[in-house]
């Protein structure tokens, strides 16, 4: 079973249909799903997602189609292949997305989303970088940064 086959696998029970309204702290940039997203939180625990977040990184993917996001929001070039999207306002995290304009998702943060909060923990990436004060507890996927890297692209020298 290939990565993606098997990504497809551990998500196919959590994809849902449907519209779902988020926004920012302040309220300035508003975020729409209609259409298809996964209702499961994959977590990162890189040193580029510590940075950006002051801990980990989760997130839930929507197809990017599905989503409007409306407001000051401003993008930041955070590697060849991704950017980072925040209120230029407040500076709540809003997406990671990848540079591809023919990657078909968006990843966007649970937190802007209140139906997201019954949302389950599927995976957890760069887990051998997880500090001491951000593990996570459960049965879900787990993968170190050396099985990340042998199938994604990423950062040199990010550690």
């Amino acid at each position: 079973m290939t990565d993606a086959e098997a990504r497809d696998a551990l998500i196919a029970p959590h994809r849902r249909t449907g519209r779902m309204s988020g926004r920012c702290l302040c309220g300035a940039v508003k975020i729409e799903i209609d259409g298809n997203y996964v209702a499961a939180i994959g977590a990162c625990h890189c040193v580029m997602c510590q940075r950006w977040n002051g801990m980990l990184f989760g997130s839930f993917v929507a197809d990017t189609k599905a989503v409007t996001v409306t407001g000051p929001v401003r993008s930041y070039a955070s590697s060849s292949f991704s950017e980072r999207g925040f209120c230029e306002t407040c500076g709540s995290s809003v997406w990671l997305r990848s540079t591809d304009p023919e990657e078909p998702e968006i990843e966007l943060f649970p937190g802007l989303f209140k139906e997201a909060a019954d949302f389950v923990l599927l995976s957890e990436i760069y887990t051998d970088l997880a500090p001491n004060y951000a593990c996570l507890a459960g049965e879900h996927r787990r993968k170190t940064r050396a099985e990340v890297q042998a199938d994604h692209p990423f950062v040199e020298g990010d550690n």
